[in-house]
């Protein structure tokens, strides 16, 4: 006599020839974590905190130049202090040194046709090869303009100024465009001003101060439902803050 299978049962025998497939057995269960991480910290799960003064891309003349841009672009006035202050250099010589300086998750194969305004930057160049050829290209230009002076030596006029040209595409530069490169400036400048303080930017948390953003801190709860009242709290970097230490 012919016995019947159910359903049930061819099921159940795919699901157990497929567990012995994967070196499984019916007891196999799922594990579960108490009181500890489900696996090591790694270098990308907590990146090193970012601090002093010394520069790993730019040289000495770039510094000049790129801590004069950051003064203009956001500059110290009566409602703070500006991107200087807020260690803007520092951020972007960090993240120039790094992937994001080399162009490592951006796709740089060509073709390299122009592009339209609205596509963004489409050039040869990594963000990293663009500073270099930029500022040589600014300072190069303003030599010749103003009797020898690079961009850092001008007046505050002069380099608004210049600064605005690049903006609207009117400078000329040799080996660079200068929109694309004040585009990219005014970008990562922003970035530095706004980002976590891990990075090396936004010292002493000024951009967060200054737009009363409350960064990182872990619960809002006792402030979520008063709108429309200025949130009095500190922020708070992902790291925490200094008075907590």
């Amino acid at each position: 006599m012919t016995q019947s299978i159910t359903r049930r049962e061819v099921i159940g025998g795919a699901l157990a020839t497929g567990a012995s497939l994967l070196g499984l057995s019916h007891s196999a269960t799922a594990k579960t974590y108490g009181g500890a991480m489900p696996g090591s910290p790694t270098a990308h799960a907590r990146p090193e905190q970012i601090t002093g003064d010394s520069y790993v891309f730019f040289d000495r003349i770039e510094v000049a130049f790129i801590a004069a841009a950051v003064s203009r672009l956001i500059p110290a006035d009566t409602l703070g202090p500006g991107a200087l202050d807020a260690g803007c250099v520092l951020f972007i010589d960090r993240q120039l040194a790094g992937s994001y300086g080399r162009a490592e998750r951006w796709y740089m194969q060509g073709p390299w046709p122009e592009g339209d305004e609205q596509q963004g930057m489409q050039g040869r160049m990594s963000p990293a090869e663009t500073y270099r050829a930029g500022i040589g290209a600014v300072n190069d230009h303003c030599r010749a303009r103003f009797n020898g002076s690079s961009f850092d030596q001008l007046t505050a006029t002069d380099q608004d100024a210049l600064l605005t040209a690049m903006e609207k595409g009117e400078l000329q530069l040799q080996n660079s465009k200068a929109n694309s490169f004040f585009a990219l400036l005014l970008q990562n400048t922003t970035e530095g001003f706004l980002a976590d303080p891990l990075y090396g930017g936004n010292r002493g948390m000024i951009g967060w101060t200054l737009i009363g953003f409350p960064g990182a801190r872990y619960d809002h709860r006792d402030v979520v439902s008063k709108h429309g009242e200025p949130y009095s709290l500190p922020p708070v970097g992902i790291t925490g803050r200094k008075a907590w230490g």
